[in-house]
């Protein structure tokens, strides 16, 4: 019988030392799970195919016969209207999501900037020189072929966008193998590009800025930059500033993404010596899985629904409207960005990474093209009540066909060129362990 006790309590005891270390090892299996999980996003191929993958969703659901209920919930508005931010969630995808992105690129911008290949003045002045002439050239041919055509007196800036989160989706799929500063290159100029592109959007569309607002953001990016310079590390001050400031510019009138791309140029990105990071690698390491794997998709999921027909699609190339933005996007950037360049390069003014070939810089420009998100904001706001509409939608579906195709050209670039220096790769590599087994082989 005392055995049997001794048995039971045995068993007993067991059970409950098993369910105590199932109940302390599950938050450690949780955890291991969640870090595999960010290192798996943190891969940029990983990032890129969700990201595509997520704009397919939202063409073919909202081209399929249940596209009403794609248009219901990118419609459908949530938030305080006491606030003015009870927007849709479209635009909350657009401005409040996509400012994350902006801040960990504006992060990963400031890096190369103060310690990476950016950091001499030369270096820094070939992305932001080739960012302008994409601006310019897009906007000079498509004001050309649009001239005198109804809403192309402002429709002129569709073109002249570069859409940063497709256009580094796509060189993360296809260009793995090509320099790391091709992405730097390609990140530097698409920033630069996106704020001209805002700067325009400001200036042509709206009607007229709040001041007061656009001071209290400039004065919060002041307190940021000043407790960032006094190595001041509570989030409890960081999280309410970069609020303040994204909401001070949203009710601007300034496009809210910008809120992320200043609050990453103002962060801190050189070490000190008693710190093992630097807050700028510390934010990047711990946003940029949440930016990857959840920001950008939802915003490409809402972003990317353009309805399409037949009819569109023929008046393409055939109507003024949309004549211009595929000759502005397709042609105008890439002859802007490396065009303007390589001559920025030729006359010393500007110099390139000694990684990075003009072949690549020109594959990188037909990236160029894939204006997308901001583009078709531009087509919304230049086009909108003009005619019965049609000029708008033509305008969108160019900018969407025009997308794609910079991005199969782009793509097919780069994969050559990332044989190019695979091979190149291949037989420096078959060179070193020749040289090194040399002296071997001569002692034998």
């Amino acid at each position: 019988m005392h055995s049997m006790l001794y048995n039971v309590d045995h068993v007993h005891v067991c059970c409950i030392r098993t369910r105590v270390h199932e109940q302390r090892s599950s938050p450690r299996v949780i955890s291991t799970l969640r870090s595999e999980l960010s290192r798996y996003l943190r891969t940029e191929t990983v990032g890129g195919s969700i990201l595509l993958i997520a704009a397919a969703v939202a063409l073919i659901w909202v081209n399929s016969p249940f596209g009403e209920s794609y248009i219901a919930l990118r419609d459908f508005q949530i938030g305080p209207s006491a606030l003015h931010l009870d927007l849709s969630l479209g635009t909350w995808a657009q401005d409040g999501l996509l400012a994350v992105f902006f801040f960990v690129a504006g992060l990963e911008l400031k890096r190369e900037l103060v310690v990476g290949e950016l950091a001499d003045r030369k270096a820094a002045m070939l992305p932001i020189i080739a960012a302008c002439g994409g601006v310019l050239v897009p906007a000079i041919i498509a004001a050309s072929i649009g001239f005198g055509t109804p809403g192309m007196d402002k429709g002129w800036a569709i073109p002249v966008a570069t859409d940063i989160a497709f256009a580094l989706g796509v060189l993360a799929l296809t260009g793995s193998k090509i320099p790391a500063s091709a992405r730097v290159f390609l990140l530097s100029l698409a920033v630069v590009d996106d704020l001209l592109a805002i700067i325009l959007i400001a200036v042509l569309f709206t009607g007229s800025l709040a001041m007061l607002w656009l001071l209290t953001a400039a004065a919060a990016l002041a307190v940021y930059a000043y407790a960032q310079h006094k190595r001041i590390t509570t989030p409890f001050l960081y999280v309410p500033l970069a609020l303040l400031t994204w909401y001070a510019m949203h009710e601007a009138g300034i496009h809210a993404t910008l809120a992320g791309v200043a609050l990453g140029l103002l962060t801190r990105v050189r070490r000190d010596p008693d710190e093992e990071y630097a807050p700028g690698s510390r934010l990047e390491h711990r946003i940029q899985p949440y930016s990857a794997g959840f920001c950008v998709p939802v915003f490409a999921l809402f972003a990317s629904g353009v309805p399409i027909n037949a009819a569109v699609l023929g008046d393409i190339f055939t109507d003024p409207v949309g004549q211009s933005v595929v000759v502005g996007l397709l042609v105008g950037k890439t002859v802007g960005i490396f065009g303007i360049s390589l001559l920025a390069i030729k006359l010393g003014i500007a110099t390139k990474p000694k990684t990075l070939e003009l072949r690549d810089m020109f594959a990188l420009s037909v990236l160029g093209g894939i204006g997308f998100t901001v583009s078709l904001l531009v087509a919304d706001l230049a086009l909108d009540g003009v005619g019965d509409g049609s000029e708008a939608e033509i305008a969108k579906a160019a900018v969407l066909v025009t997308s794609l195709v910079a991005s199969l050209i782009g793509s097919a670039l780069l994969w050559r060129r990332g044989r190019v220096h695979a091979a190149r790769d291949d037989a420096s590599t078959a060179i070193a362990t020749d040289a090194r087994e040399l002296p071997g082989e001569v002692d034998k």
